[in-house]
């Protein structure tokens, strides 16, 4: 509620459709750029123009594929030399090969070159390259040197996949260019008849041009587009942007998805009770959980130990393959993925709690009734029952994230709360029918809060001094914990200056006191100390300054409906007591004018103020309390009012008065 946002972490994509997508960063830019270009009233130069995007794709009976990708692209200017300067290929070299046998340069200025095979660097992908383990997923490079405005760049891509942990399965996605940024796009896949793989394509999107070869019993289905971009119109069907155009896939459901992905998370399996776990792995989780308080005491102790010990590997979900390592391995290594998280959790827990369960995320709306494919999902969460050993009792349940590695047992990221979540899961449950999809619950285990205390002070020559102290529990305090976490100590200044800032503080921090953001089981602390040196000018009379306390940000009102339209209900997000306090010291002699503090009350929030002066000393608080996740679309007139009342308060101010100028002006510490 009262912080912006502080910390952008990108960290590195895989795309994956059986066989890895080089041209996908190309598309995505051509996108973002064309998104950008139509909200301007004059269309300026592209900087770089792609005259022919071509794929082939190839799938065998045995799930193997080849992917072949040439592209032609046209500098128009130094940005486009820029963003071509360097051409790069992720891929998984366990079970993939990527070759470049294609880079050619044509100058502008007449002449040709082409970049020689030494050209080509072939390195683990930066954020594996100090994790031996992980050392298969890979980035194949091509540095291109002095382009210029006019030159044009052909290159081919081959990437060749053969025995990936899903196959003989095969999936693929694609979306084709809209933002006429690629001038001709051709695009063909085939695939064995005998698969029977499902096809969906999207009703904006041209009809294929479908042919059969070979004999019946090794016949192949090829699908193939020729798209030529000539100013091309804008779809009578307009897109899904969440959705691709073309979706192909050999798996017959979610369920038989659910099943291989399961077998493939999962510590290893016996004939007694499904999982085999291993006697150091027992004695490890006895040594952990030495100590304990109580039952649910020991899979939290085993979470703090997995999230906090065992450090992450920030690899997108499914870039290797699904495939994780034995137990003992990831104890020794000391890092995971978040899929050899899982497991070693799983392996670890399960002598105090179920069979814990994976659960991938990312998919968007009714998933469950599209194709199966893995390709949605981007991230993984744990759920685990604690067994209670009472037969009419309901066992606690536990959703988990180790991989956040800060975050307290039991909390998840806002935006995982309530989205649909996909079982992975490989055990018989007889004839049952079982539904593999489940909504991530919205609450936290505990309630959410914030108090902020300011205490400050204001010299005779107008300066300001001020100790801003942050107690959270709740959606912001894992935001801080994350971004001072990781954060390097000596930079912990920069990250209070960007939370002093996103509160409406200016000045210079000169001090940084933070708890440990990896005890979890308290709530988090920041503490830091800002002066400005100039904040009032006393020669104007009288000085008026706002509450020195944090803007509590509301969430908005709703937009007007269109006639006719229904009304949406009000989304006011995790509920959340805020409370924020301040105290200012003045000099003394000074006089105070306090405005009039506010209350308002409804059953979905509650909002209060308080201001008071008394010799040389300003006291003020605010506090609004979120009482609900949301409330009917049929209330916002109400929930303006609400809101118009609180922004009101907030917008009031301190007037104050200096003593004469010949009087001294003390100034007390807060």
């Amino acid at each position: 509620m009262l912080l912006a946002t502080l910390l952008v972490v990108g960290g590195p994509t895989f795309a994956q459709e059986g066989a890895q997508k080089p041209a996908d960063a190309i598309q995505k830019a051509a996108r973002e750029k064309a998104a950008a270009l139509e909200k301007t009233a004059s269309k300026p130069e592209l900087p770089f123009q792609i005259q022919l995007l071509e794929s082939h794709i190839r799938f065998e009976i045995n799930g193997d594929s080849r992917k072949e990708v040439h592209t032609i692209v046209k500098i128009n200017n130094i940005l486009g030399a820029h963003q071509f300067a360097r051409l790069t290929f992720d891929y998984n070299r366990a079970f993939q090969q990527v070759e470049i046998p294609l880079v050619r340069i044509s100058h502008a200025n007449g002449g040709t070159s082409e970049l020689l095979p030494s050209a080509v660097v072939d390195a683990p992908n930066p954020a594996v390259e100090k994790f031996p383990a992980y050392q298969d997923v890979r980035v194949k490079s091509v540095r291109i040197l002095g382009l210029e405005e006019g030159d044009t760049i052909e290159y081919r891509v081959i990437t060749t996949t053969t025995n990936h942990p899903l196959a003989p399965d095969f999936w693929l996605e694609h979306t084709f260019d809209r933002s006429g940024q690629v001038l001709e796009e051709r695009y063909e896949f085939d695939f064995p008849e005998a698969r029977n793989a499902q096809v969906q394509v999207g009703p904006s999107v041209t009809p294929a041009q479908i042919s059969k070869s070979g004999e019946p019993k090794n016949a192949r289905v090829v699908y193939r587009w020729n798209l030529v971009n000539k100013e091309r119109e804008k779809p009578t069907n307009a897109p899904d942007p969440k959705q691709p155009d073309l979706i192909a896939t050999s798996f017959d459901s979610w369920q038989v998805l659910s099943v291989r992905l399961a077998g493939l998370l999962q510590p290893k399996a016996n004939s007694r009770d499904g999982w085999l776990i291993d006697n150091k792995i027992t004695e490890k989780a006895q040594e952990i959980t030495r100590g304990a308080s109580s039952g649910v005491g020991n899979l939290e102790a085993i979470y703090d130990f997995v999230s906090q010990e065992i450090r992450t590997i920030d690899l997108p979900i499914g870039s290797t393959g699904f495939h994780t390592r034995e137990e003992t391995e990831i104890l020794a290594s000391g890092y995971a993925t978040a899929e050899d998280k899982y497991r070693l959790f799983a392996a670890l827990a399960r002598p105090y709690g179920e069979a814990a369960e994976a659960f991938l995320l990312g998919a968007s709306g009714e998933y469950w009734t599209e194709l199966p494919r893995p390709s949605p999902f981007d991230h993984l969460l744990i759920k685990e029952k604690y067994d209670t050993g009472c037969a009419n009792c309901e066992n606690p349940t536990f959703w988990l994230d180790p991989s956040l590695e800060v975050a307290p047992f039991g909390m998840l990221l806002a935006n995982h709360r309530g989205q649909p979540a996909f079982w992975l899961d490989n055990r018989s449950h007889g004839d049952l029918v079982i539904c593999r999809w489940e909504d991530v619950p919205l609450e936290l285990p505990f309630s959410s809060f914030q108090r902020v205390n300011v205490a400050a002070s204001l010299s005779g020559e107008g300066g300001l001094s001020s100790k801003v102290k942050y107690t959270l529990r709740g959606d912001n305090e894992l935001l801080l914990r994350e971004a001072f976490h990781q954060t390097a100590k000596e930079k912990w200044k920069d990250v209070a200056g960007l939370l002093a800032l996103s509160d409406g503080f200016r000045g210079q921090v000169t001090s940084v006191n933070v708890s440990d953001p990896m005890a979890t089981k308290d709530p988090f602390t920041v503490e830091y100390e800002i002066t400005q040196a100039k904040f009032v000018d006393w020669s104007k009379k009288p000085v008026r300054i706002p509450a020195l306390l944090p803007q509590i940000a509301l969430p908005d009102p709703p937009a007007r409906q269109a006639a006719g339209e229904a009304a949406h209900a009000i989304e006011l997000g995790t509920p959340l007591d805020v409370d924020t306090q301040m105290t200012l010291k003045l000099p003394v002699g000074t006089t105070v004018q306090t405005p009039a503090g506010t209350s308002v009350e409804r059953d979905y929030a509650k909002f209060s103020s308080k201001y008071s002066a008394t010799a040389n000393t300003v006291t003020a608080s605010r506090r609004v309390n979120f009482l609900l996740r949301e409330i009917s679309g049929e209330r916002a007139m109400d929930y303006n009012a609400f809101v118009r009342a609180a922004q009101s308060d907030q917008a009031q101010s301190i007037t104050l008065v200096p003593a004469a100028a010949d009087e001294t002006r003390p100034t007390a510490k807060p």
